[in-house]
């Protein structure tokens, strides 16, 4: 592992009030992260995976260490990633835990099937990946999860469901979301940007 020691400034902190306010601007893919093996299982609304590698296929996901998916990332060494598409906002709320349901409850209303490394994936989802536990990177309150891709299922549909400013979006390029989008950018809107 390749570290570069550095100075860090300490003495201006950033607020968490500052911090949420500037990443409700970074517009983010929903995914549904599952974990844990048969009854054993869990999920969670995210919007912080990333592909890492092309080759060989490796994706990240940040997660924090307080939910309940962490231990069983760690405990069985897989997770699944599943790209929501625009009409599974259900998904994301419940597994947001919106209606206070938690662990094996969140999968009720959606179909599912079990993946090679034993988690559940998502019928429906735009992709839904298997990923394999390759190293895990801990830092202050969450961990990086880095997984090997060992299974991908990919949807024909292309209606994405994304989040932005607090709020879920519908991302279909054969709508006139784009074009929508591309309205709200910063200059259109007359915006000095940074």
């Amino acid at each position: 592992m390749n570290v570069v020691p550095r100075d860090l400034m300490t003495e201006i902190p950033v607020s968490s009030a500052d911090f949420r306010g500037a990443m409700r601007h970074l517009t983010g893919g929903v995914s549904v992260i599952t974990a844990g093996r048969g009854k054993d299982i869990t999920g969670m609304t995210v919007t912080s995976v990333t592909s890492l590698s092309v080759d060989p296929p490796t994706l990240l996901v940040s997660i924090n260490r307080d939910a309940s998916s962490f231990p069983l990332i760690r405990r069985y060494g897989a997770f699944g990633v599943n790209i929501l598409a625009a009409n599974q906002l259900d998904v994301a709320e419940r597994f947001a835990g919106k209606g206070g349901l938690k662990g094996a409850d969140r999968f009720a209303g959606s179909r599912w099937v079990t993946a090679v490394s034993g988690v559940p994936l998502l019928v429906g989802a735009l992709s839904a990946v298997d990923c394999e536990v390759e190293e895990i990177v801990e830092r202050h309150s969450h961990g990086i999860f880095i997984g090997r891709v060992r299974d991908v299922r990919n949807s024909t549909r292309n209606a994405a469901l994304a989040y932005w400013h607090g709020q879920y979006v519908a991302v279909d390029p054969d709508e006139e979301d784009a074009a929508t989008l591309a309205d709200v950018s910063v200059p259109a809107r007359g915006r000095r940007g940074v």
